[in-house]
């Protein structure tokens, strides 16, 4: 039985701990809160996330981070990107010295442009056969549900990410393999950011065409920026490609999907984040995923827009007129 410890006790954290366990895996959760942490080892529930979900046996809980990884084989991260490093400061002397590294987080660290990948290996000096990056359509209260769902694991080393997936793949989740890194990643972390916009435009009250044409683009400008960083093409086409976009751009359950609606609609990212206490994942990546594009000379006007309605006051309606009056072009371009 391959023992994993899971840091993390958010929604994703919790539902992929689930699928490590029906995969036949043991697994340790770390959580902050003391309370939580009870909660699963007593009730076997997480109810400040996932309450209808009734954790398997084999899953415990700690708030000690040495106890949570103690002859681990998988180390799975599943915390706020923006909180990555300084988390890892914390655990990395604790982290064992063979373990994969799995990262669960779709963003870009702000001030650094990185990838999780990169400040994983940046933090605990780990080799990038080491690490691993789980990314798709992966919404987490459907997969809690056990409703069928595949996604990609991808390492540059073939044979660790076939390990992972080995170690997660439950009757009702398909893991692929994949070796493309970059791609993967790029595409979980800039799918947040094009699911906003798709959000101001439901928000606005805008159709299907305006949305259909929002996720298209947006993939045009992540397979850009990913070429550019060095990422398979073929990977964008994909679970962690086009089938991440669709599922976090169109679902309701998308908490990046639904802050958007919520700015369509009139209110400001304050209230946004007061009403619903807490903050989307692109809200806090989509100003250094611009950096990251700027600095390769990448034209990104979707998330141009999103950073400048989020950082700069800039109304939804304002977005759609800018994007609809940009000089017209060849659309392979």
């Amino acid at each position: 039985m391959t023992r994993v410890a899971v840091f993390g006790t958010g929604s994703w954290g919790t539902a992929f701990a689930a699928v490590l366990a029906d995969a036949g895996s043991q697994v340790r959760m770390w959580g902050r809160r003391a309370e939580l942490v009870d909660q699963i080892n007593q009730s076997h529930v997480n109810g400040d996330y996932l309450p209808d979900l009734l954790l398997p046996a084999v899953i415990s809980a700690t708030t000690d981070p040495q106890e949570a990884v103690d002859g681990v084989g998988i180390v799975v991260l599943a915390v706020p990107s923006q909180t990555l490093r300084a988390n890892l400061t914390q655990w990395v002397d604790f982290l064992p010295r063979h373990s994969a590294v799995v990262s669960l987080m779709k963003g870009v660290e702000l001030g650094t442009t990185k990838r999780m990948s990169e400040v994983i290996a940046d933090v605990c000096d780990v080799g990038p056969e080491r690490i691993v990056v789980v990314s798709g359509p992966n919404l987490a209260k459907e997969i809690a549900a056990k409703q069928p769902a595949a996604s990609v694991v991808a390492c540059v080393d073939e044979s660790m990410a076939e390990r992972v997936a080995f170690a997660c793949a439950a009757p009702y989740f398909r893991p692929y393999t994949n070796t493309d890194v970059v791609g993967t990643e790029l595409g979980g972390a800039v799918k947040n950011v094009i699911a906003l916009a798709v959000g101001m435009a439901e928000g606005m009250g805008l159709g299907d065409n305006t949305k259909s044409t929002i996720i298209t683009r947006g993939l045009a400008e992540t397979l850009r920026l990913g070429v550019a960083l060095g990422a398979d093409p073929a990977t964008f086409s994909g679970l962690a490609g086009v089938g991440d976009l669709i599922a976090t751009c169109m679902s309701p359950l998308s908490r990046n999907h639904t802050f958007g609606v919520n700015l369509g609609r009139g209110m400001t990212v304050q209230e946004v984040v007061a009403m619903t206490r807490q903050t989307a994942e692109g809200v806090k990546s989509c100003q250094s995923i611009l950096e990251l594009a700027r600095s390769h000379n990448i034209d990104v006007p979707i998330i141009e827009n999103v950073a400048a309605v989020v950082h700069e006051g800039r109304k939804p309606d304002h977005v759609a007129d800018m994007l609809m009056s940009r000089a017209r072009k060849a659309e392979t371009n």
